[in-house]
Protein backbone atom coordinates (compact mmCIF):
# COMPACT_ATOMS: atom_id res chain seq x y z
CA UNK A 1 0.00 0.00 0.00
CA UNK A 2 1.25 3.26 -1.08
CA UNK A 3 0.74 6.02 1.52
CA UNK A 4 -0.57 9.20 -0.16
CA UNK A 5 0.90 12.85 1.43
CA UNK A 6 -2.60 13.30 3.66
CA UNK A 7 -2.29 9.91 4.91
CA UNK A 8 1.38 10.66 5.76
CA UNK A 9 0.61 13.58 7.70
CA UNK A 10 -2.20 12.17 9.66
CA UNK A 11 0.59 9.32 10.69
CA UNK A 12 3.08 11.30 11.66
CA UNK A 13 0.34 12.99 13.37
CA UNK A 14 -0.44 10.14 15.78
CA UNK A 15 3.29 9.17 15.66
CA UNK A 16 4.10 12.31 18.08
CA UNK A 17 2.91 10.75 21.10
CA UNK A 18 4.51 6.94 20.39
CA UNK A 19 7.24 6.04 22.65
CA UNK A 20 10.00 4.30 20.76
CA UNK A 21 9.72 0.44 21.21
CA UNK A 22 12.41 -0.67 18.71
CA UNK A 23 15.82 0.59 18.96
CA UNK A 24 18.76 -0.34 16.14
CA UNK A 25 22.19 -0.93 17.88
CA UNK A 26 25.55 -2.14 16.84
CA UNK A 27 24.17 -5.30 15.25
CA UNK A 28 22.09 -3.31 12.86
CA UNK A 29 19.35 -5.11 11.60
CA UNK A 30 18.69 -8.94 12.47
CA UNK A 31 16.05 -11.78 12.82
CA UNK A 32 14.81 -10.91 16.03
CA UNK A 33 14.88 -7.50 15.86
CA UNK A 34 13.02 -8.09 12.47
CA UNK A 35 10.69 -10.50 14.36
CA UNK A 36 10.36 -7.79 17.17
CA UNK A 37 9.25 -4.91 14.83
CA UNK A 38 6.24 -7.61 13.06
CA UNK A 39 4.81 -8.29 16.25
CA UNK A 40 4.73 -4.55 17.27
CA UNK A 41 3.24 -3.53 13.79
CA UNK A 42 0.92 -6.63 14.15
CA UNK A 43 -0.26 -5.06 17.37
CA UNK A 44 -0.07 -1.25 17.09
CA UNK A 45 0.21 -0.84 13.57
CA UNK A 46 2.36 2.33 13.86
CA UNK A 47 5.63 2.06 15.40
CA UNK A 48 8.55 4.42 16.02
CA UNK A 49 12.33 3.41 15.89
CA UNK A 50 15.26 4.87 17.40
CA UNK A 51 19.18 3.99 15.55
CA UNK A 52 21.68 4.09 18.61
CA UNK A 53 25.31 5.81 17.90
CA UNK A 54 26.86 2.53 17.35
CA UNK A 55 25.15 1.37 14.87
CA UNK A 56 26.72 0.83 11.50
CA UNK A 57 23.26 2.09 9.72
CA UNK A 58 22.38 5.48 8.97
CA UNK A 59 18.81 6.12 10.23
CA UNK A 60 17.29 6.55 6.45
CA UNK A 61 19.11 2.85 5.52
CA UNK A 62 17.49 1.16 8.98
CA UNK A 63 14.31 2.97 7.55
CA UNK A 64 14.36 1.88 4.38
CA UNK A 65 15.85 -1.80 5.14
CA UNK A 66 13.30 -2.48 8.10
CA UNK A 67 10.51 -0.99 6.02
CA UNK A 68 11.16 -3.61 2.95
CA UNK A 69 11.55 -6.45 5.80
CA UNK A 70 8.45 -6.06 7.85
CA UNK A 71 6.63 -5.26 4.40
CA UNK A 72 5.08 -1.77 6.32
CA UNK A 73 5.70 1.71 4.68
CA UNK A 74 7.98 4.35 6.07
CA UNK A 75 6.10 7.05 7.11
CA UNK A 76 8.74 9.79 8.01
CA UNK A 77 12.62 10.06 9.36
CA UNK A 78 13.85 12.54 11.84
CA UNK A 79 17.31 12.77 13.62
CA UNK A 80 17.97 9.43 14.88
CA UNK A 81 14.03 8.37 14.54
CA UNK A 82 11.56 6.83 12.40
CA UNK A 83 8.66 5.55 12.32
CA UNK A 84 6.85 3.03 10.00
CA UNK A 85 3.32 2.04 9.41
CA UNK A 86 1.74 -1.23 8.60
CA UNK A 87 -2.24 -2.58 8.35
CA UNK A 88 -2.85 -5.01 10.98
CA UNK A 89 -4.52 -8.12 9.79
CA UNK A 90 -6.77 -8.62 12.83
CA UNK A 91 -9.95 -8.70 12.81
CA UNK A 92 -10.51 -8.39 16.33
CA UNK A 93 -8.30 -5.34 16.25
CA UNK A 94 -10.36 -2.50 17.92
CA UNK A 95 -8.12 0.25 17.57
CA UNK A 96 -7.31 -0.06 14.30
CA UNK A 97 -5.86 3.17 12.40
CA UNK A 98 -8.41 4.71 10.11
CA UNK A 99 -6.51 6.75 7.33
CA UNK A 100 -7.94 9.30 5.42
CA UNK A 101 -8.67 8.81 2.04
CA UNK A 102 -8.46 10.84 -0.82
CA UNK A 103 -11.58 11.69 -2.92
CA UNK A 104 -11.99 11.50 -6.82
CA UNK A 105 -13.20 14.10 -7.85
CA UNK A 106 -15.87 14.16 -11.25
CA UNK A 107 -14.74 16.39 -14.18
Amino acid sequence: MELTSKQRAQLRGLANALDTIVHIGKDGIGDNLVQQANEALEARELIKCRVLENSPLSPREACDGLARLTRSEPVQVIGTKFVLYRESHKKDKKDKIVLVRERKTAR
